[in-house]
């Protein structure tokens, strides 16, 4: 499981008596997610959700983290809600970690992703984008164009023990993207992130959006073109433009695309593919063999980037 800082029974005691939300009964690792150590806490008067920020997420963003899902959760957007200790805030030390608790959500991801699910998130992530309007800290997207080769830096010796030939493609792909990356489109809070394990269903019906760790301020049609590669592609890894129809035209009917944003769609989705590629190959990489985490394959990604590459417009993804 994704549990990186075991927590103690004592120092769990400590932490809860800053919060008005009853004694500790459990105490349970979730195996999702690679960045933080996650847990499931049930206490006297209910569940509720514990993560410790490991070394990968800076102290000094979590402000912004936990102020967007107090935003976004009074403006009607299903998310974990932060709990604020009685001296008011949400953040404070365990087990050498800052922490924080949230409401717990009910419903589960779809691990078989079908079309009835991707029109839900599609207009889910525009009511994000809306809702996120006035949201007013500003956080910039660390893993957007200008961070992508730093990080391929990190990997790039061991690149080619992953696939053979891996490191020249990706440097030729990054000065391509580098080179034609659009700067003039509507920007504003995105998710940046919203894969299927960061949403839950319940009777089949979207019931909420979570783990908010890598939202950000950039252009909004990146948090669509991030999705076309998490919600649209098959097992085969081939391209279903029906899923894709199915979220594009949910979005647009919440806010609609401008022509500039539909343009730009298909490098904005080969931008998206990179990222997650080189993220995968840095983790894969760079995991600890003692870690309980099961990594994630970058080559699947390769797969998606070449696809994109060979798009020009949305016609070609039968759009």
């Amino acid at each position: 499981m994704a549990v990186y800082t075991d927590v103690s029974d004592a120092e769990l005691e400590t932490f809860l008596a800053e919060y008005d939300i009853g004694d500790a009964d459990a105490l349970k690792g979730v195996a999702e997610g690679v960045e933080n150590s996650n847990y499931l806490l049930t206490t006297s008067r209910g569940q509720y959700f514990l993560t410790l920020y490991e070394k990968r997420v800076d102290p000094k963003d979590l402000p912004f983290f936990l102020g967007l899902m107090d935003h976004l959760s009074a403006r009607g957007i299903n998310c974990p809600k932060p709990i604020h200790g009685r001296d008011g805030n949400a953040v404070r030390m365990l087990a050498g970690r800052p922490a924080a608790i949230t409401t717990f959500l009910h419903g589960l991801s779809p691990r078989r992703i079908a079309v009835r699910h991707c029109g839900p998130v599609g207009a889910a992530l525009a009511e994000l984008h809306l809702a996120g309007r006035n949201f007013t800290m500003v956080r910039p997207n660390a893993l957007s164009v200008a961070g992508w080769r730093p990080l391929f830096d990190g990997s790039r010796a061991k690149a080619d023990d992953v696939a053979r030939g891996l490191a020249r493609e990706l440097e030729g792909e990054l000065d391509v993207l580098e080179a034609r990356w659009p700067k003039a489109l509507p920007t504003g809070v995105i998710h940046a992130d919203l894969f299927n394990d960061n949403v839950f269903f319940l009777h089949d019906k979207l019931s909420g959006l979570i783990d908010f760790y890598f939202a950000c301020n950039d252009a909004l049609a990146y948090d669509v073109a991030i999705c076309f590669n998490a919600w649209c592609f098959e097992p085969d890894r081939s391209f279903n433009t029906t899923k894709a129809r199915a979220l594009l035209q949910a979005y647009e009917k919440v806010r609609p695309l401008e022509a500039a944003e539909r343009e730009a769609l298909p490098l904005l989705a080969r931008g998206a593919a990179l990222r997650f590629l080189l993220t995968r190959l840095y983790d894969w990489i760079h995991t600890p063999a003692n870690a309980l985490v099961k990594r994630k394959d970058p080559l699947e990604y390769l797969t998606y980037l070449r696809f994109h590459r060979n798009a020009s417009s949305l016609a070609d993804y039968g759009l």
